[in-house]
């Protein structure tokens, strides 16, 4: 549960008032003035979002209570809603047994059991992962309840405490009554507040603070309230910080209370009393206390007129603050303004502020926002040492956390530190930097000298390049000498004396002075005597050296370049390009691609050139080209996007939109199968008439043409095109209906005549095609006729397949009428089976033969 909290920025600001979100709130931004010291928060925020976003934009927040396996969030319609701690609902666990305002929540201590009250007077007890409910309804309601933390045990009394004007003890009753009531307490009005913690019970009303032991069944001690704030405007807030420590914040007043016991040589009163121990007033009202180990955890407003009176006039964000208690003052350790959402018409008692001790998480609730906070750890630590640019404080703090730390690396926060440096252009203390944080990572340290490189500041890294340990590529002693080569030439022979000369190619070198001197022009000579082509590449490229492109193809170094090709393509594109598609075979598509992933322009030149020359084998990337083509040549979008099927066609779709590539939406719409949309992108954006038809032709949909008309109708210029080109369409009386009488239309005349014409055209050909249909039909069935009235010949010693006999005989007499069919299989009627119009020896080789033989009877 700890990871999914994560800090929300915009929650807070430590001892400021923070920024407006622009989200539900309507407030001014302001801060006041900024602290001469930045000083770190002690904690961190969240707003609990994902239900609970839903629950609380139809209905608020009353109260909640909170335990290490779920939150219980009571609203004012009368719902418990069962939460996990990052505000999910908890399948099949919400309660609706309320009619309004549900006041208080109790929870047991095992989580099995949840107590609820009222102003409908309704209790219920509610079994969690057992049918063991109950419902006592009271004749008043009810603002306070508790359960027993050990409810869940099933040799406990089942006790619970309700406040209304009395506090009533209920518990289990005996073999005919459901439960028993106690009255503990009554006629000092309105129980506001109830907290049951271990052996005792602490209830407030409008008198003060009381406490009574369960145990001894005795009230052991009464704390008179000491302030003249109105009790329904400002409730008494109380928790146990253990089973003998209570916390009260009631108004300004702070107090803490542990109760002890009574020493033995006392003969009267309690077994027990309680000691205040720390008692002292604030600047601020308190809305809510926690316990935070030793210090306290307050959820205060600022004392204003509207905390002692009516009326919902505009208030100041809540401030959440830990506080180190001591005897008769604190000192304030962190002060944080909240930014909750509708802040300005939130009373004080409308705030509710819960914990998790053993997680130390807090819930802050108001009636629209739930929003939790949480002590920050080292990885926050070193996450706002980074933000102030503490790179050193930072690193030490890794190093001594490190098994603490699950977001940040030693590693990580060098690099980063060595990034800053290099932006102050603190370049001698980055190359110093450089041994503490690489150490014999060969990959970073290649990967930072290069970055030295580029910003030309080698000599500030050239005395700390490891020799060994890790021993770098000779490409990266060669790029330093040649830079010293270049600008400093004392340096490259105090470098040539130091390195050994096993670190770098010696050839390479002197090929690089003799560039350097001028001495020898055909370098082409030198690298094939060295036979170093691989280096020799790495040297040409630094030195941006056209020839480059000979060297590769001279020596076949192909196999060399797939981790070079944005050097070459910076050096020559359409070379490089050229060579790439020649030589696809040796450099893969994959790797090509790969490499020019970080240079979307030079990945648009080769996958241009790659899709012309073999466009089905570069399929994978087909979704890329879309990107890239809506990018840097929409001409060739439109024409890709209709002669591919191998992108994804929302993600195209997506890319369009983006940029209002209007035709290529309408294509796409048209291919997903969305024709109204792409119709409607036709006419309202392009507003092209002619290319709104030809899309209704080419789709055959008759609600297309029907939206297309309706939508002309206030268009005369639409109406005009769609009279002159669909009549061979749709029918043009569905237009000519729904044109207004008092519309002027150009050209209606001529349109009108032009229908006409094509009417006739089509009556003309329908006949003539009736015409021919007809003559072919009378053909086809005369001979079909002719056909069929045609004789079989049956051979003299042609057998039945049946008897094995001759199917003819010269004796009449002993003659039999025959079956033949027009397979040329013949059969005697008696041998065949009755009802039977099918050869039997094609259909059974056969079986869905129709029927067509034709009978012939021979006598």
């Amino acid at each position: 549960m700890a990871q999914a909290i994560k800090e929300d920025a915009t929650l807070t600001k430590n001892d400021t008032t923070a920024s407006n979100e622009g989200e539900d709130d309507e407030e001014d931004s302001s801060s006041t003035e900024d602290t001469d010291e930045d000083v770190e928060p002690k904690l961190k925020y969240e707003r609990l979002a994902n239900d609970v976003t839903s629950i609380l934009s139809k209905d608020a927040a009353s109260c909640i209570a909170v335990h290490s396996k779920f939150l219980a969030l009571g609203t004012h319609w009368g719902t418990i809603h069962i939460l996990d701690h990052i505000g999910n609902n908890i399948r099949d666990k919400e309660v609706s047994a309320h009619t309004t305002t549900v006041n208080q929540i109790s929870i047991d201590a095992n989580g099995d059991f949840l107590a609820s009250c009222s102003d409908d007077g309704r209790v219920i007890i509610t079994g969690l992962y057992a049918p063991e409910n109950q419902v006592v309804q009271f004749d008043r309601p009810v603002k306070a309840i508790a359960l027993d933390p050990l409810y869940y045990k099933p040799n406990s009394k089942k006790q619970y405490v309700t406040g209304d004007d009395k506090l009533i003890l209920n518990e289990k009753g005996g073999l005919f009554s459901r439960h028993k009531m106690h009255i503990i307490h009554q006629g000092e009005g309105p129980i506001r507040n109830i907290k049951w913690g271990g052996e005792f019970i602490a209830w407030v009303n409008d008198k003060g603070v009381k406490v009574f032991d369960v145990t001894a069944k005795a009230k052991i001690t009464k704390i008179d309230k000491d302030h003249n704030m109105r009790n329904d405007l400002c409730i008494c807030q109380m928790v146990w910080r253990d089973e003998r420590t209570l916390l009260i914040g009631w108004g300004d007043k702070i107090k803490i209370c542990v109760v002890k016991e009574t020493p033995k040589h006392t003969e009267e009163g309690p077994s027990r009393f309680v000691e205040i121990t720390h008692i002292f007033s604030t600047d601020f009202i308190i809305c809510g206390l926690a316990p935070l180990a030793t210090n306290l955890v307050v959820l205060s407003c600022e004392k204003t007129e509207e905390n002692q009176g009516p009326g919902l006039t505009q208030s100041g964000r809540p401030h959440l603050q830990i506080l180190d208690p001591l005897v008769r003052s604190y000192e304030e350790i962190s002060n944080d303004a909240l930014s909750i959402r509708g802040f300005q018409l939130v009373r004080c008692n409308d705030y509710h502020l819960e914990c998790i001790p053993e997680e130390n998480l807090f819930f802050i609730v108001s009636p629209k926002d739930i929003v939790v906070a949480k002590l920050r750890d080292q990885d926050d630590h070193i996450s706002w040492l980074m933000e102030y640019k503490k790179y050193e404080e930072a690193m030490a703090a890794a190093t001594v956390h490190s098994k603490e730390l699950k977001q940040h690396t030693y590693f990580d926060i060098g690099r980063e530190y060595l990034n800053y440096l290099l932006e102050e252009e603190a370049y001698d203390d980055a190359g110093r930097l450089c041994v503490k944080i690489l150490g014999r990572k060969k990959e970073s340290w290649e990967e930072e000298i290069l970055k030295f490189a580029k910003i030309q500041q080698l000599k500030a890294i050239a005395s700390y390049i490891p020799r060994s340990a890790p021993r770098l590529s000779s490409a990266i002693y060669e790029m330093v000498l040649n830079e010293f080569l270049t600008t400093d030439c004392e340096r490259f022979y105090q470098l040539i004396r130091e390195w050994s000369p096993d670190l770098y190619d010696n050839e390479s070198i002197i090929s690089a002075v003799l560039i350097k001197l001028d001495r020898d022009t055909n370098s082409e000579l030198l690298y094939a005597y060295q036979k170093a082509y691989d280096k020799a590449l790495g040297i040409y490229l630094r030195l941006k050296h056209n020839d480059v492109f000979q060297l590769i193809h001279d020596h076949n170094l192909y196999d060399k370049i797939s981790d070079k090709i944005i050097q070459l393509m910076d050096l020559d594109q359409d070379k490089t390009v050229k060579m790439l598609l020649d030589n696809s075979e040796t450099v893969s598509v994959e790797k090509v691609v790969q490499q020019l992933s970080k240079t979307p322009k030079y990945l648009y030149v080769y996958l241009d050139q790659m899709v012309q020359k073999d466009f089905q084998g570069i399929q994978t990337y087909h979704g890329k080209l879309v990107k890239l083509y809506a990018e840097y040549d929409r001409s060739k979008l439109l024409p890709f996007l209709g002669r591919s099927e191998f992108y994804p066609l929302q993600s195209a779709l997506e890319e369009c939109v983006a940029r209002d590539y209007y035709k290529e939406q309408v294509f796409l719409l048209g291919r997903m199968g969305n024709l109204t949309q792409a119709l409607k992108l036709i006419t309202e954006q392009l507003q092209d008439v002619n290319h709104a038809i030809q899309f209704c032709m080419e789709q055959a949909d008759e609600e297309l043409w029907e939206n297309l008309i309706e939508y002309s109708m206030d268009k005369p210029k639409f109406i005009t095109a769609l009279l002159q080109n669909v009549g061979a369409h749709i029918d043009p009386i569905k237009v000519i209906s729904k044109i207004r009488r008092d519309l002027e239309i150009p050209g209606l005349r001529d349109s009108l005549v032009k229908i006409l014409q094509d009417y006739n055209l089509q009556l003309f050909l329908r006949d003539g095609c009736r015409k021919i249909l007809v003559a072919d039909s009378f053909n086809l069935l005369d001979r079909l006729v002719r056909t069929q009235k045609r004789g079989i010949f049956v051979d003299d010693s042609q057998l039945c397949p049946v008897c094995n006999q001759r199917l003819t005989v010269s004796d009449l007499r002993y003659a039999s009428n025959l079956n033949v069919f027009h397979c040329r299989h013949a059969f005697h009627e008696d041998c065949m089976p009755a009802y039977v119009t099918h050869c039997l020896i094609c259909n059974s080789v056969k079986k869905d033969r129709r029927p067509g033989a034709r009978e012939h009877y021979l006598k």
